[in-house]
């Protein structure tokens, strides 16, 4: 497999090495959800859960959430978040190239597992997400704008690696998913760099 594999995921979690975790949930995760984004009782996966602090969110706001991480320490940390808080939530030690949820689910919130995953896996978890989404369920996705030195020379640098929004453009296409018109939000990260919020709708 190119790029990280579990066991590099695996040892930042046991070492605390996670220094994309805000400490919180995503300012933009809180828009979304105070705009109305994830009605009470509706389904929604969050792969790349991580340490759990949108779990925690969405769990406390009613939803039928469900988390997935490659490593066991994520699942871990994010039942432990959400036990601490008295919530409910699914957490899944699963491959997002290989896993499939038992029904399509009302919306995907996509945040760290793109950028985390090397591009040659781009195209196949494009396809997941399409596949794991109802026809009119809604990909709620925060693409990182870190380019690296060397990007110009066609050098491929990460984790994170970088989402141009050109490469997102063409990885979703419009013939499967409907696009809001630009300009897009953008969402300061704690690395340095931002994200590009985007509401993509499957067709």
């Amino acid at each position: 497999m190119a790029g990280p594999d579990a066991a590099f995921w695996q040892a930042r979690f046991e070492t605390g090495t996670t220094p994309w975790d805000r400490g919180a949930a995503s300012p933009q995760l809180l828009r979304w959800r105070d705009a109305g984004a994830f009605p009470a009782g509706s389904s929604v996966l969050v792969p790349g859960c991580g340490s759990g602090w949108e779990l925690a969110e969405l769990a406390a706001a009613g939803v039928a959430v469900t988390g997935l991480d490659y490593a066991p320490a994520a699942v871990e940390r994010s039942a432990q978040r959400l036990a601490e808080r008295g919530l409910q939530a699914g957490v899944l030690q699963a491959d997002v190239l290989q896993w499939s949820p038992p029904q399509p689910v009302d919306t995907v919130y996509e945040q760290t597992c793109l950028c985390a995953l090397h591009p040659d896996h781009w195209t196949a978890y494009a396809a997941q997400l399409h596949a794991w989404l109802r026809p009119g369920g809604r990909l709620l996705a925060l693409f990182m704008q870190a380019p690296a030195a060397g990007a110009a020379d066609g050098y491929i640098t990460g984790p994170p690696y970088h989402c141009d929004i050109h490469a997102m453009r063409a990885l979703f296409a419009a013939v499967r998913w409907s696009w809001p018109k630009p300009p897009y939000e953008r969402v300061i990260h704690p690395l340095g760099a931002h994200e590009l919020a985007v509401v993509l709708t499957r067709l």
